[in-house]
């Protein structure tokens, strides 16, 4: 009875235990059924993740590609503009060396026409001013009978000793000569003029007068016609306060000392001082020669008439300033 008992409990174990097989097998295949569409979804959502991910490569490559030509562009574009700057940087050099050496050629011309220009003008005011009036007269130079200055102006009466005959000065030299006797006149000394300008017949009846008196003596102080200063106009012999109108007695006079210190200042020298070879000592004669010249004269203590012509000449384009 036991082992019939048995028996049954081993058939029923082993039919549980085959349930529990089938059950196991089932239950494994459905997990692996699962598992295998779970598997197929992933392979496909991977699948699917790789086409999309591809896409977005190949996407972003064509990007690349346009952007790397972009750049290229931009590059060739950036080296053309670069070689363009520098071509144009050493036009602008050479442009600015050309025009710099094109400045220098006007400059040498501008300063060569400047040259030329004063040059002509130094020669056109030359030609205009009388050469005869810085020549060495009193028996060197010879003035003919037809010589009158440029212009010749009447000397107002209040300047003369005497108002009975006018007298006429060198029309340039009158601005010279009234600024000498004003300013004089500040100073105290009164400076009146007794002799001006004579013409070629008044200088011939003057020395005549004074050889029919003092004979061939009278070469010492009286000119011959046409060697006369006062014939150019730019000469006055003066006389003042105390002498009664005279010329005896002037080199005494306070005259004659402000003659001797301020005259050169308004361009009048003294054409006889003493011990010339010319004429006696007339302190009273006064020629005006412009005023570059008499200061020089004045600086180096000289004598008109030591100078050599030719370099008094150098003062006649001056005369007048």
């Amino acid at each position: 009875m036991l082992q019939s008992g048995s028996m049954e409990q081993r058939g029923i174990s082993k039919i549980f235990i085959l349930y529990g097989f089938a059950v196991s097998t089932l239950v494994l295949i459905g997990v692996s059924g699962y598992l295998f569409v779970s598997l197929s979804n992933l392979e496909a959502a991977h699948a699917q993740l790789i086409a999309t991910y591809q896409t977005e490569l190949n996407e972003r490559a064509i990007e690349n590609a346009s952007t790397t030509k972009w750049i290229l562009a931009l590059e060739t574009a950036l080296a053309d503009t670069t070689q363009l700057l520098e071509e144009t940087v050493d036009e602008k050099d050479d442009l600015s060396e050309d025009l710099h050496e094109e400045k220098s050629r006007n400059d040498t011309f501008e300063d060569q026409i400047t040259k030329i220009g004063s040059t002509v003008g130094t020669l056109d005011k030359l030609a205009k001013t009388d050469k005869q009036l810085l020549q060495k007269y009193s028996k060197v130079f010879f003035l003919n009978e037809h010589y009158v200055p440029e212009k010749i102006v009447e000397i107002d009466k209040k300047y003369l000793y005497s108002e009975d005959k006018s007298k006429f000065l060198h029309a340039k030299v009158w601005p010279f000569f009234k600024d000498m006797v004003a300013d004089a006149k500040s100073d105290g000394v009164d400076l009146w003029v007794i002799s001006a300008f004579r013409s070629f017949d008044e200088q011939a009846q003057l020395k005549g007068a004074y050889s029919v008196t003092y004979g061939t003596g009278a070469n010492a102080f009286s000119a011959d016609q046409g060697y006369s200063e006062h014939q150019l106009g730019t000469t006055i012999d003066f006389t003042t306060s105390g002498i009664n109108g005279g010329l005896e007695g002037f080199d005494a006079t306070p005259a004659f000392v402000w003659l001797q210190k301020n005259a050169y200042k308004y361009g009048f020298i003294l054409s006889y001082p003493h011990n010339n070879t010319y004429y006696v000592f007339e302190p009273w004669h006064w020629r005006f020669v412009g005023t570059d010249l008499a200061k020089d004269l004045h600086r180096d203590n000289a004598f008109f008439y030591d100078w050599e012509q030719r370099k008094i000449d150098e003062y006649l384009i001056s005369l007048f300033d």
